[in-house]
């Protein structure tokens, strides 16, 4: 049975299995979250989403939040894109 890793984990067989592959803790919370997520997943919606540029800066901030980008809130517009390309 799958440890509990509290709400930010949506799937958390999913999430350990990717972990014991070796996968970051962070990759593998973004994979087992879109799998969860039942109206979006990596498969079918992969490359279907707005550029980073043509996202407003409350947008990419919003983003910046879900990943987990620390100093999110002083950043530009910029170096938010910066953040999340190289997260």
């Amino acid at each position: 049975m799958a440890k509990d890793h509290g709400n930010q984990i949506k799937n958390d067989d999913t999430y350990e299995a990717l972990r014991e592959e070796g996968y970051s803790k962070e990759k593998s919370a973004r994979i087992a979250n879109a799998q969860a997520n039942s109206e979006q997943t990596p498969s079918k919606d992969g490359g279907k989403g707005k550029k980073y540029e043509d996202r407003t800066k409350e947008e990419l901030y919003q983003k910046a939040k879900e990943v987990g980008i620390e100093g999110r809130s002083n950043m530009s517009k910029d170096e938010l894109i910066d953040a999340l390309r190289n997260h």
